[in-house]
Protein backbone atom coordinates (compact mmCIF):
# COMPACT_ATOMS: atom_id res chain seq x y z
CA UNK A 1 0.00 0.00 0.00
CA UNK A 2 1.28 3.38 -0.99
CA UNK A 3 1.90 5.91 1.65
CA UNK A 4 -1.18 8.31 1.95
CA UNK A 5 -2.75 11.40 3.37
CA UNK A 6 -6.67 12.21 3.45
CA UNK A 7 -7.78 15.61 4.68
CA UNK A 8 -11.49 15.07 4.41
CA UNK A 9 -14.02 17.76 4.16
CA UNK A 10 -16.76 17.85 6.15
CA UNK A 11 -19.86 18.65 4.01
CA UNK A 12 -18.35 17.85 0.53
CA UNK A 13 -18.40 14.77 -1.08
CA UNK A 14 -15.58 15.86 -4.05
CA UNK A 15 -12.08 14.33 -4.21
CA UNK A 16 -9.21 15.20 -5.03
CA UNK A 17 -6.45 13.31 -5.61
CA UNK A 18 -2.84 14.95 -6.43
CA UNK A 19 0.16 12.97 -8.50
CA UNK A 20 3.70 14.05 -7.76
CA UNK A 21 6.42 13.62 -10.66
CA UNK A 22 9.40 11.57 -10.78
CA UNK A 23 11.58 12.40 -7.72
CA UNK A 24 9.37 14.39 -5.75
CA UNK A 25 6.67 13.50 -3.16
CA UNK A 26 3.46 14.27 -1.71
CA UNK A 27 5.82 17.33 -0.51
CA UNK A 28 5.01 18.90 -3.92
CA UNK A 29 1.70 20.29 -3.16
CA UNK A 30 2.04 22.27 -0.02
CA UNK A 31 1.29 25.45 -1.73
CA UNK A 32 -2.28 23.23 -2.65
CA UNK A 33 -3.04 21.95 0.32
CA UNK A 34 -4.80 24.39 2.05
CA UNK A 35 -7.01 26.02 -0.67
CA UNK A 36 -8.44 22.73 -1.90
CA UNK A 37 -8.80 20.88 1.95
CA UNK A 38 -11.11 24.08 2.32
CA UNK A 39 -13.67 22.89 -0.43
CA UNK A 40 -12.85 18.98 -1.21
CA UNK A 41 -11.79 16.06 -0.01
CA UNK A 42 -7.33 15.57 -0.82
CA UNK A 43 -5.86 12.53 -1.09
CA UNK A 44 -2.14 13.02 -1.39
CA UNK A 45 0.26 9.80 -2.20
CA UNK A 46 3.90 8.97 -2.41
CA UNK A 47 4.04 6.52 -5.86
CA UNK A 48 6.09 3.62 -5.05
CA UNK A 49 9.74 4.49 -4.21
CA UNK A 50 9.32 7.84 -2.96
CA UNK A 51 8.68 9.74 -0.25
CA UNK A 52 7.66 7.26 2.90
CA UNK A 53 6.73 4.79 0.02
CA UNK A 54 9.93 3.82 -0.91
CA UNK A 55 10.28 1.32 2.10
CA UNK A 56 7.27 -0.93 0.35
CA UNK A 57 9.02 -0.94 -2.81
CA UNK A 58 13.07 -0.85 -2.84
CA UNK A 59 12.75 -4.91 -4.12
CA UNK A 60 11.10 -4.66 -7.08
CA UNK A 61 13.98 -4.24 -9.85
CA UNK A 62 11.41 -3.24 -12.46
CA UNK A 63 8.94 -0.82 -12.13
CA UNK A 64 6.08 -0.41 -15.14
CA UNK A 65 4.25 2.67 -15.04
CA UNK A 66 0.70 0.79 -15.15
CA UNK A 67 2.11 -0.91 -11.81
CA UNK A 68 2.43 2.20 -10.51
CA UNK A 69 -1.23 3.53 -11.72
CA UNK A 70 -2.34 0.22 -9.97
CA UNK A 71 -0.93 1.44 -6.83
CA UNK A 72 -3.08 4.55 -6.83
CA UNK A 73 -6.03 3.09 -7.67
CA UNK A 74 -5.75 0.11 -4.73
CA UNK A 75 -5.40 3.13 -2.67
CA UNK A 76 -8.55 4.46 -4.18
CA UNK A 77 -10.30 1.10 -3.81
CA UNK A 78 -9.04 0.85 -0.05
CA UNK A 79 -10.36 4.52 1.24
CA UNK A 80 -13.52 3.62 -1.01
CA UNK A 81 -12.78 6.16 -3.15
CA UNK A 82 -15.10 5.20 -6.69
CA UNK A 83 -14.45 8.51 -8.55
CA UNK A 84 -12.24 11.84 -8.39
CA UNK A 85 -10.44 14.81 -10.00
CA UNK A 86 -6.98 14.02 -10.79
CA UNK A 87 -4.30 16.67 -10.68
CA UNK A 88 -0.60 15.93 -11.96
CA UNK A 89 2.45 17.45 -12.47
CA UNK A 90 4.99 16.65 -14.82
CA UNK A 91 5.56 12.37 -14.95
CA UNK A 92 3.20 12.59 -12.49
CA UNK A 93 0.93 13.11 -15.52
CA UNK A 94 1.71 9.88 -17.60
CA UNK A 95 0.62 8.44 -13.92
CA UNK A 96 -3.05 9.91 -14.46
CA UNK A 97 -3.33 9.00 -17.97
CA UNK A 98 -2.33 5.37 -17.19
CA UNK A 99 -4.94 5.05 -14.41
CA UNK A 100 -7.03 6.26 -16.71
CA UNK A 101 -6.54 3.82 -19.07
CA UNK A 102 -6.61 0.84 -16.77
CA UNK A 103 -9.62 2.29 -14.97
CA UNK A 104 -11.88 4.75 -17.36
CA UNK A 105 -14.48 6.77 -15.45
CA UNK A 106 -12.63 6.86 -11.89
CA UNK A 107 -11.81 10.47 -13.10
CA UNK A 108 -14.11 12.89 -12.79
CA UNK A 109 -11.40 15.43 -14.65
CA UNK A 110 -7.80 15.21 -15.28
CA UNK A 111 -5.62 18.51 -14.52
CA UNK A 112 -2.31 18.16 -15.73
CA UNK A 113 0.45 20.83 -15.23
CA UNK A 114 3.91 20.82 -16.75
CA UNK A 115 2.45 18.05 -18.92
CA UNK A 116 4.96 15.91 -20.49
CA UNK A 117 3.10 14.16 -23.53
CA UNK A 118 5.82 13.43 -26.07
CA UNK A 119 9.54 12.78 -26.17
CA UNK A 120 11.38 15.70 -28.77
CA UNK A 121 14.39 15.23 -29.92
CA UNK A 122 15.90 16.79 -26.54
CA UNK A 123 14.59 14.89 -24.14
CA UNK A 124 15.26 11.63 -26.08
CA UNK A 125 19.30 13.24 -26.36
CA UNK A 126 18.78 14.10 -22.62
CA UNK A 127 17.47 10.66 -21.80
CA UNK A 128 20.35 8.62 -24.04
CA UNK A 129 23.02 10.61 -22.39
CA UNK A 130 21.72 10.22 -18.68
CA UNK A 131 21.41 6.22 -19.72
CA UNK A 132 25.30 6.29 -21.37
CA UNK A 133 26.67 8.29 -18.30
CA UNK A 134 24.79 6.73 -15.32
CA UNK A 135 27.56 4.08 -14.48
CA UNK A 136 30.04 7.23 -14.91
CA UNK A 137 28.70 9.97 -13.25
CA UNK A 138 26.90 9.63 -9.77
CA UNK A 139 22.81 9.89 -10.09
CA UNK A 140 22.39 13.28 -8.47
CA UNK A 141 25.19 15.02 -10.79
CA UNK A 142 22.89 13.42 -14.18
CA UNK A 143 19.98 14.68 -11.86
CA UNK A 144 20.87 18.21 -11.24
CA UNK A 145 21.66 18.24 -14.91
CA UNK A 146 18.38 17.47 -15.90
CA UNK A 147 16.77 19.94 -13.54
CA UNK A 148 18.77 22.77 -15.07
CA UNK A 149 17.79 22.08 -18.17
CA UNK A 150 13.82 21.27 -17.43
CA UNK A 151 14.03 24.60 -15.05
CA UNK A 152 17.07 26.77 -16.23
CA UNK A 153 15.77 30.41 -15.62
CA UNK A 154 16.89 32.21 -11.84
CA UNK A 155 13.29 33.29 -11.61
CA UNK A 156 12.46 29.28 -10.88
CA UNK A 157 15.53 28.79 -8.73
CA UNK A 158 13.02 27.77 -5.49
CA UNK A 159 11.17 25.52 -7.97
CA UNK A 160 14.14 23.79 -8.89
CA UNK A 161 16.17 23.38 -5.23
CA UNK A 162 13.02 21.74 -4.29
CA UNK A 163 13.00 19.47 -7.33
CA UNK A 164 16.95 18.20 -6.61
CA UNK A 165 16.12 18.15 -2.72
CA UNK A 166 13.55 15.75 -3.14
CA UNK A 167 15.57 13.87 -5.78
CA UNK A 168 18.07 13.42 -3.07
CA UNK A 169 15.43 11.24 -0.46
CA UNK A 170 15.11 9.21 -3.49
CA UNK A 171 18.11 7.14 -3.84
CA UNK A 172 20.06 6.00 -6.43
CA UNK A 173 18.45 2.89 -6.98
CA UNK A 174 15.06 4.42 -7.28
CA UNK A 175 16.49 7.12 -9.61
CA UNK A 176 18.10 4.30 -11.81
CA UNK A 177 14.58 2.15 -11.95
CA UNK A 178 12.29 5.24 -13.31
CA UNK A 179 15.16 5.73 -15.38
CA UNK A 180 14.86 2.35 -17.35
CA UNK A 181 11.67 2.95 -17.59
CA UNK A 182 12.12 5.75 -20.45
CA UNK A 183 11.20 3.58 -23.54
CA UNK A 184 7.70 2.58 -21.82
CA UNK A 185 7.30 6.26 -21.27
CA UNK A 186 7.68 7.02 -25.39
CA UNK A 187 5.66 3.97 -26.03
CA UNK A 188 3.28 5.01 -23.26
CA UNK A 189 2.78 8.40 -24.57
CA UNK A 190 2.12 7.69 -28.08
CA UNK A 191 -1.08 6.44 -27.22
CA UNK A 192 -2.26 9.04 -25.12
CA UNK A 193 -1.40 11.69 -28.53
CA UNK A 194 -3.73 9.04 -30.58
CA UNK A 195 -6.45 8.56 -27.76
CA UNK A 196 -8.33 10.97 -25.75
CA UNK A 197 -9.00 11.07 -22.09
CA UNK A 198 -12.01 9.31 -20.71
CA UNK A 199 -12.51 12.65 -18.66
CA UNK A 200 -12.24 16.54 -19.76
CA UNK A 201 -8.91 17.66 -19.26
CA UNK A 202 -7.17 20.77 -18.50
CA UNK A 203 -3.62 21.34 -19.32
CA UNK A 204 -1.82 23.75 -17.11
CA UNK A 205 1.54 24.83 -18.71
CA UNK A 206 4.04 27.92 -17.44
CA UNK A 207 5.47 30.23 -20.47
CA UNK A 208 8.34 29.34 -19.86
CA UNK A 209 8.11 25.44 -19.49
CA UNK A 210 9.96 25.82 -23.36
CA UNK A 211 10.99 21.57 -22.98
CA UNK A 212 6.88 20.86 -23.23
CA UNK A 213 4.98 24.08 -23.85
CA UNK A 214 5.04 23.72 -27.71
CA UNK A 215 4.18 20.32 -27.91
CA UNK A 216 0.81 20.65 -25.72
CA UNK A 217 -0.26 23.49 -27.54
CA UNK A 218 -0.19 21.60 -30.94
CA UNK A 219 -2.01 18.32 -28.89
CA UNK A 220 -5.40 20.45 -27.61
CA UNK A 221 -5.49 21.04 -31.64
CA UNK A 222 -6.16 17.37 -32.14
CA UNK A 223 -8.30 16.50 -28.56
CA UNK A 224 -11.72 17.69 -28.64
CA UNK A 225 -11.93 17.08 -24.42
CA UNK A 226 -8.84 19.26 -23.61
CA UNK A 227 -8.36 22.87 -23.42
CA UNK A 228 -4.84 24.75 -22.55
CA UNK A 229 -4.37 27.39 -19.96
CA UNK A 230 -0.96 29.43 -20.34
CA UNK A 231 0.27 30.32 -16.89
CA UNK A 232 2.51 33.36 -16.75
CA UNK A 233 5.96 34.14 -15.18
CA UNK A 234 6.06 30.32 -14.53
CA UNK A 235 8.47 27.36 -15.61
CA UNK A 236 8.06 23.61 -15.96
CA UNK A 237 6.70 23.51 -12.51
CA UNK A 238 3.89 25.92 -12.06
CA UNK A 239 2.52 24.53 -9.20
CA UNK A 240 5.43 25.95 -7.30
CA UNK A 241 5.85 28.67 -9.56
CA UNK A 242 2.77 30.64 -9.38
CA UNK A 243 0.59 28.42 -6.65
CA UNK A 244 -2.33 30.92 -6.54
CA UNK A 245 -3.18 31.04 -10.31
CA UNK A 246 -2.44 27.04 -10.51
CA UNK A 247 -4.90 26.85 -7.42
CA UNK A 248 -7.42 28.77 -9.05
CA UNK A 249 -7.72 27.78 -12.53
CA UNK A 250 -7.77 23.95 -11.06
CA UNK A 251 -10.45 24.65 -8.85
CA UNK A 252 -12.63 26.57 -11.45
CA UNK A 253 -12.01 23.75 -13.56
CA UNK A 254 -13.03 21.19 -11.03
CA UNK A 255 -16.48 23.02 -10.05
CA UNK A 256 -17.06 23.73 -13.95
CA UNK A 257 -17.08 19.92 -14.13
CA UNK A 258 -18.74 18.69 -11.12
CA UNK A 259 -21.61 21.57 -11.75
Amino acid sequence: MLYHKTFLHKTSDTWVVFIHGAGGSNVVWFKQLREFKKQFNVLLVDLRGHGKSKKEYTKAEIYKFDEIALDVIHTMDHLKIKKAHFVGISLGCIVIRAMDKLAPGRAESIILGGAVIQFNSRMKALVSTAKLLQSILPYMWLYKINAWILIPYKKDVASRNLFIREAIRLGEREFKKWLRMSAEIKDQLQDYLKQEASAPVLYLMGDRDHMFLPMVSNLVKKHFNSKLEVIRNSGHVCNLDQPEVFNERTIQFIKSISG
